[in-house]
């Protein structure tokens, strides 16, 4: 669409037709749309050489080649890395590959799920409260399904949207019959004599008997290919500027290497230049628009991808939109509507001015608190419209600490040692 008439290569470890992943942990499960069924529509021919089902495994920046897993190596003269993430396994490979364990990224991830789900199991047990377990705890109460949220933070939601909207999250859960149990964690799947998982022991020595276990334990991001590449990837994705150019390991931008979508981490105006890893579904659209605008146009014509960052997501009768990045806030207030009707806007603060904003069924109101955040307005916001609250005081977010060690690694390498790379260059200046 950019103009450019040279050969264009796509690689993908899928052997799929790129697809929408919105759908799978909603339509796709519920049984209303096939797994297959949910492909992106191509609105003009792309005029490309497709090697799909063959994964990248290194990379070698000075003959300028993407390896590939059958032995092949590709040449190119700019190169677009969007290799995104993959589902994070259940930590036992034993118990990961009983039947009835499943993860949730892929359109054939769905589709076995779904056809799981079709065959009335007596109990479902998720593990993890994020926004896709949430959405597939939803699903099964819909199809009628018995199933048990395990969460080991306080309640759903936490990390994306806080405490206090997180208390909301879990009253909601809990009203639609979801046996939600929060603070606690799976210790171990158990299956039966013909390898069916068949119950989970969890770390307050309760046992849920279940049929089905979805680990929803969130995402890896797929760097590993790029180990020793010399770009600045690691287990947060692979550094980069806003005009989506690749960085170094000593943080150099590079003009042949550019990164888009959920592996992109860049840093953002509106957040204190901190970098950002978005894993939202406009964020790969739009971050591909300037990545690909950049990649075959002069510097002088470069523009920056600085999106405002928001996502959405349905689960018990309710939609949930946001804009900005709300971790980023230590405040919210409500704004509009009603705590008690779910039907409500929160806004989130951070040293006096407005980030982010949550709504509730009340998604109309989206757009004039993402006009705020883009000019950096006042916190708390003047209010909007006529349906206030009675209290409108800022409180806590209660977003967990991040300095409390979890199971993730506190400290990132990214494969070579800074200290060793100063060396050589300061040897090269003399």
């Amino acid at each position: 669409k950019e103009g450019f008439t040279g050969h264009l290569t796509i690689i993908g470890d899928e052997p799929d037709e790129p697809y929408d992943r919105p759908p799978l942990s909603k339509q796709v499960l519920k049984g209303w749309v096939p797994a297959d069924h949910t492909k992106l529509p191509r609105v003009r021919e792309v005029d490309a050489e497709w090697l799909l089902g063959e994964a990248a495994v290194r990379l070698d920046r000075v003959n300028k080649q993407v390896h590939l897993v059958g032995g092949d190596q590709i040449p190119f003269d700019r190169l677009l890395i969007a290799t995104g993430t993959r589902a994070r396994q259940w930590f036992n490979p034993k118990e990961a590959a009983l039947d009835g364990v499943y993860t949730i990224r892929t359109s054939n991830d769905a589709a076995r799920l779904q056809k799981a789900l079709a065959a009335k199991p007596g109990r479902v047990l998720v593990i993890g409260a994020g926004f896709v377990g949430s959405e597939v705890a939803s699903v099964c109460r819909e199809l009628g399904l018995a199933v048990t949220v395990v969460e080991r933070a306080s309640a759903p939601l936490v990390g994306a949207l806080g405490g206090v909207i997180g208390k909301i999250a879990a009253e909601m859960q809990r009203d639609h019959g979801v046996d939600l149990r929060c603070g606690i964690g799976v210790k171990s799947l158990e299956g039966d004599g013909k390898g069916h998982v068949r119950r989970a022991r969890l770390s307050d020595d309760s046992v849920v008997e279940c049929d089905v276990v979805l680990a929803s334990l969130g995402s890896i991001r797929n760097t590993e290919w790029l180990e020793g590449s010399g770009l600045a990837a690691g287990f947060w994705g692979v550094g980069c500027d806003t005009g989506c150019r690749a960085f170094d390991i000593n943080g150099v931008v590079t003009e042949s290497i550019f990164v888009a979508g959920d592996i992109a981490r860049f840093p953002h105006v509106l957040y204190e230049y901190q970098f950002l890893t978005l894993e939202h579904w406009d964020n790969a659209v739009l971050g591909a628009a300037v990545a690909a605008h950049n990649m075959v146009s002069l510097e002088a014509d470069r523009c920056p991808h600085l999106p405002l960052p928001a996502f959405w997501s349905g689960q018990f009768g309710v939609n949930i939109k946001s804009v900005g990045v709300c971790p980023f806030g230590n405040e919210i207030v409500f704004t509009q509507g009603s705590i008690k009707e779910r039907r409500f806007a929160a806004a989130y603060g951070h040293r006096g001015r407005i980030v982010a904003a949550v709504t509730f069924n009340h998604a109309k109101w989206l757009e004039h608190y993402a006009a705020q955040i883009e000019r950096s307005a006042a916190f708390p916001p003047p209010p909007a419209g006529f349906d206030r609250p009675p209290d409108m005081k800022p409180v806590p977010a209660e977003f967990p600490d991040p300095h409390v060690p979890t199971s993730l690694p506190t400290v990132i390498l990214t494969g070579h040692d800074p200290n060793e790379r100063a060396a050589e260059f300061r040897a090269r200046l003399h």
